[in-house]
């Protein structure tokens, strides 16, 4: 794949995933502020709390992932920008292309078993 095709990949990427994030954010901001109300836990069960607490503890774990998948693709970007983009970072060989196609910001190829 072509280094401008990459970058027009891992851009609209990145605009995909910030945009998910920003959303995640959104609705842990809206569940916070919902539970900081000051009738939020009158006549509440207990079981309720917990899941509450899952909820969030779900969408901070899925936060965690964008927030580590967009920090790919911008090192995919940068690397772009460096002019190592496609190499190896372990063995400084290229990488397969059919690789780079299926995932624009992989930063190794994959090891395979004879």
């Amino acid at each position: 794949m072509e280094n401008e095709e990459a970058r027009r990949r891992l851009e609209e990427e990145r605009a995909r995933v910030s945009g998910l994030i920003r959303d995640v954010r959104h609705e842990l901001d809206d569940e916070i502020a919902s539970e900081s109300s000051e009738l939020a836990h009158v006549d509440q069960h207990p079981a309720d709390d917990a899941t509450d607490t899952f909820e969030r503890e779900k969408d901070l774990s899925i936060l965690d992932g964008l927030e580590a998948e967009l920090a790919e693709i911008e090192a995919a970007i940068a690397r772009i920008d460096a002019g190592t983009y496609g190499v190896d970072e372990v063995t400084g060989e290229p990488i397969d292309p059919e690789r780079l196609e299926a995932r624009p910001e992989a930063r190794t190829n994959v090891t395979r078993n004879p």
